[in-house]
């Protein structure tokens, strides 16, 4: 069985993180939030949510469970921080591009690009929200569903902005078009390989190439 690019190297992260080998230098242990959310990644992964306990991610971390409540209060709340941080990183960089002085399919190219390798490059979160997001609270669950479609608005905007102009075909209602690509990157756990023939930046610049082609008028 391939493995996922993202289950291996995330692993290793986790591993070094809770080691306090994750930047920080010698000997000195990462700070405790991040050990946690080092070793919670990597179980989950590994695991899946379901069986990893809490006693399993505080012993891999190397902290108590009084530590864990403090910063994350439980288990759900390291589930949707997984996520949170994926998509705050994601949401930051299309507000940039979106935000560009450039033509708007180049502006398109580069933001659906971008959400591909970045989606590659931390594979783990992708992979562990889309398996476990239903087991999100109700709450946390309707949180992450608005900070989705904040995304997904700013990228249709991209799409709209397009054909109000007539760069782009509009054919296609921009919603459909939204929903084909991201179908596509919410799919790269189930498929991309780390020793496959593809780079990161490969298949990103293949689907932004496929999303472009579908607009073209």
């Amino acid at each position: 069985m391939a493995t996922r690019a993202g289950e291996g190297h995330g692993a290793r992260r986790g591993a070094q993180a809770a080691h306090g080998d994750d930047g920080w230098g010698g000997d000195t242990p990462a700070p405790v939030p991040q050990r946690l959310m080092a070793a919670a990644t990597r179980l989950f992964a590994e695991r899946g949510y379901d069986r990893t306990s809490v006693q399993d991610i505080v012993e891999a971390a190397g902290v108590t469970k009084g530590a864990l409540y403090h910063y994350f209060g439980s288990k759900d709340d390291l589930l949707h921080e997984i996520y949170g941080r994926l998509l705050r990183l994601q949401q930051e960089r299309l507000d940039a591009l979106a935000e560009r002085d450039a033509p708007v399919e180049v502006r398109l190219r580069q933001a659906a690009a971008d959400v591909v390798v970045t989606t590659i490059e931390n594979l783990d979160d992708a992979m562990i929200f889309f398996r476990s997001m239903h087991q999100l609270s109700p709450e946390k669950h309707k949180q992450v569903r608005a900070e989705r479609r904040r995304y997904h608005e700013r990228f249709r905007a991209l799409i709209e902005e397009g054909q109000r102009s007539g760069v782009f075909s509009d054919a296609t209602p921009a919603d459909l078009v939204v929903d084909y690509h991201f179908g596509s990157v919410h799919h790269l756990s189930s498929w991309y390989s780390a020793d496959g023939p593809l780079t990161p930046q490969e298949v990103a610049d293949h689907l932004a190439d496929l999303l472009l082609r579908a607009l073209r008028p």
